[in-house]
């Protein structure tokens, strides 16, 4: 049995389906159902004795011992997390809470746990932690990809938060000696993506006819990684990682946030056109950058394939003809997701930018 924590956020819920359609070892999936949790993309496992939902926090310490202590888990793998770069700037409080002192409690609980285990069960104990590229700071257009040896320079509470939470995980191996791995992901996309992301977003936003905003002059510079892409490395990670390392998981694609934004728009144009016979590239505006936005991130995955012989399956062009048919033929998901809550936030984030102006250079105008 291994223990999923944030399994019903969008890439720990991928991880938990694609889990439960690999292999029968029952997954104690334990989500604090905040507003990025959603029990409904977990329906396809609803029935399946092997998946064990628990409602909790991973702040509470109490309850996360308990939970090891009925459950026995040979393995944790740790997604709880607060994600988005915009709501950390907004109220940075909740990513200090969850993503530092979350990850601390659940450390003193696993550690108390594996302290515990038999001499076999001990050694064959993991806890993976799953972080992002963006601890890593801002890459210059030449500068050589992020390695598993960068420097950390984080620019935002969100990234800065994940640093604390990787460097915590790095000090519970080197002074406990608790099997720890890491992984720092580059931007996932998918099925069951919370539409505040940029393709989410833009995908909802283009089919309700409103605009598509992108920040400052759209060249930021991202690597792309297909969510079950990135589930299959954590899934090598923790069958074959080597205890104490951290591992780098890209997908080999950077593209800036304009011409992801090109491409979705050509993708709906031929699967969904609009009943005016007008192209969704109409509705593209451009707004105020958002403070400290990195100019680029990009992800030397070399070690991971060399060492543990994974590659990602998906090209960008390939995921994301997935993406987009997934929300055409899931719009119900979409707007069950979209609640009040969810409103009021587009509009405190996008709404109260200042406009800037469409002749903006290269690309969609």
């Amino acid at each position: 049995m291994i223990l999923v924590t944030g399994g019903a956020g969008f890439i720990g819920s991928n991880f938990v389906l694609d889990w439960l359609a690999q292999c029968d070892e029952p997954v104690v999936n334990f989500d604090k159902l905040t507003y990025a949790g959603n029990m409904n993309n977990l329906l396809a496992v609803r029935t399946r004795p092997e998946h064990i939902f628990v409602h909790g926090d991973i702040c509470d310490n109490a309850h996360v011992a308990q939970l090891l202590a009925t459950h026995k888990p040979r393995a944790i793998v740790h997604f709880a997390a607060e994600s988005h770069v915009d709501r950390s700037i907004h109220g940075p409080g909740e990513f200090i809470t969850t993503n530092i002192n979350g990850t601390f409690s659940l450390l003193e609980a696993s550690r108390a746990y594996w302290s515990s285990l038999a001499d076999e069960d001990k050694a064959n104990f993991r806890f993976l932690h799953v972080s992002t590229d963006e601890v890593f700071g801002s890459l210059g257009p030449d500068d050589a990809p992020f390695s598993e040896t960068t420097a950390y320079a984080p620019n935002s509470p969100y990234s800065a938060s994940k640093a604390a939470a990787d460097h915590l995980v790095r000090s519970y191996h080197h002074t406990y000696g608790l099997p720890t791995l890491t992984t720092n992901c580059s931007n996932n996309y998918g099925p069951f993506h919370f539409p505040e992301k940029l393709i989410p977003l833009m995908i909802a936003n283009a089919l309700a006819g409103k605009s598509l905003p992108i920040y400052g002059d759209g060249k930021n510079v991202r690597d792309w990684l297909y969510v079950s892409d990135h589930c299959a490395a954590i899934r090598e990670v923790l069958k074959k990682g080597r205890c104490g390392e951290t591992y780098n998981i890209g997908g080999w694609n950077e593209m800036t946030n304009l011409a992801v934004v090109d491409t979705l728009v050509d993708i709906l144009d031929q699967l969904a056109p609009k009943a005016d016979k007008t192209s969704y590239r109409t509705q593209i505006t451009y707004v105020t950058d958002r403070p400290g936005h990195d100019r680029r991130y990009a992800i030397d995955a070399h070690k991971i394939e060399r060492e543990l012989g994974w590659k990602p399956v998906e090209t960008f062009d390939s995921g994301i003809k997935k993406t987009v048919q997934w929300y055409l033929d899931n719009q119900a998901w979409v707007a069950d997701v979209k609640s009040g809550a969810y409103q009021s936030w587009l509009e405190q984030n996008y709404n109260q930018r200042d406009a800037v102006p469409a002749a903006m250079p290269g690309g969609a105008q």
